[in-house]
C-alpha cells in the first residue's frame, strides 16, 4: 500500500509550508483547485511552482479536480452536506474520473500531496479525492499541516511510509 499526503495552506506561510513537504519528502505536489491563485503571497500558481521547482518539487495542476463554485461557495457558508454532494457529483463527471485516473497514476510514482487552501481536510474537496484514490488503488491518506514542520521531524518514524506501486496493474 503506498500514501497520499494531502495539505492546505490556510494558517500558514510559504516557507514553512515548503519545510513541511521537505520533511516529509514530498516529491510532487497536486493542486486540485479549481483556481489556483491565491491573496496569500507564495501560493499561486506561478510563484508557488517556481518555488516549489527551487526546492526540488515537482508541481502539476489538476484544474478539473477543483471544486466547482457552487460547492465552493456551500463550503464558505458552512453548508457542508450541500458541498459535499455538489463535489461528489462533480467527481462523478468523464472529465474529473478522467483527471482522477491520471493522479493515481502520478502519485504511485512518488510520494505525492495534494494541495487545497483550507487547512482542516474534513471541510475540503480534498480529502474527497483523496478518498476516491483509495477507491480506485490501494493507497493510504496522511493529512499534513504546514504550520508546524518540525512535528513532522520529531514524528519521522511514526509517519507513514511511500511504497512506490509497481507495474500496469497499479493502475
Amino acid at each position: 500500500m503506498s500514501v497520499v499526503y494531502t495539505i492546505g495552506y490556510e494558517g500558514t506561510d510559504i516557507e514553512r509550508f515548503v519545510a513541511t513537504l521537505k520533511a516529509v519528502g514530498i516529491e510532487r505536489l497536486a493542486d486540485v483547485r479549481a483556481v489556483a491563485l491565491s491573496r496569500k503571497k507564495g501560493f499561486s500558481k506561478k510563484s508557488l511552482s517556481a518555488r516549489l521547482e527551487a526546492e526540488g518539487i515537482e508541481y502539476l495542476h489538476f484544474i478539473t479536480l477543483g471544486d466547482p463554485k457552487p460547492g465552493r461557495d456551500a463550503a464558505r457558508a458552512g453548508f457542508f452536506d450541500k458541498f459535499r454532494a455538489i463535489y461528489s457529483a462533480h467527481l462523478d463527471s468523464d472529465d474529473t474520473q478522467s483527471s482522477l485516473k491520471e493522479l493515481v497514476a502520478v502519485a504511485g510514482e512518488k510520494p505525492t500531496c495534494l494541495l487545497c487552501f483550507e487547512r482542516d481536510p474534513v471541510t475540503c474537496h480534498r480529502s474527497i479525492v483523496a478518498e476516491a484514490m483509495t477507491e480506485s488503488a490501494e493507497f493510504e491518506v496522511c493529512n499534513l499541516y504546514g504550520d508546524n514542520p518540525e512535528r513532522y521531524v520529531r514524528n519521522a518514524p511514526r509517519l507513514p511510509r511511500y511504497h512506490p506501486r509497481e507495474g500496469a496493474a497499479a493502475a
